[in-house]
């Protein structure tokens, strides 16, 4: 938070309230009631140690799993197949930003 705000917030805590796995991917949602924040954390790991870190804050975000089928020849072989949907309570606004994460 100092990097984006130039504020240090001592009483800010990343609470996750669900947290969901889907093969090295983990997702931990959590949001701050009295700030009206809510965040998504997708987390990378390999061989039990994070190797990547996305944070979304106030983002509606699905997560896909992009990947081959067992299409036909001479078709494109993909789909995109839902997964996981961020579950925001109502107070975090009517407009936030959709992002969808294809893993």
């Amino acid at each position: 938070m100092r990097l984006l705000t130039g504020e240090h917030d001592s009483q800010f805590r990343f609470s996750p309230h669900r947290l969901s796995a889907f093969g090295p991917t983990v997702l931990a949602e959590g949001f701050d009631q009295s700030r009206s924040i809510a965040w998504v954390h997708a987390w990378t790991v390999a061989d039990g140690i994070i190797t990547q870190v996305r944070e979304y804050f106030n983002t509606s975000l699905t997560v896909t799993r992009f990947g081959n089928t067992n299409a036909p020849t001479g078709t494109v072989p993909l789909s995109c197949t839902f997964l996981w949907e961020s579950n925001l309570p109502d107070w975090v606004g009517k407009a936030i930003p959709g992002l969808v994460l294809a893993i």
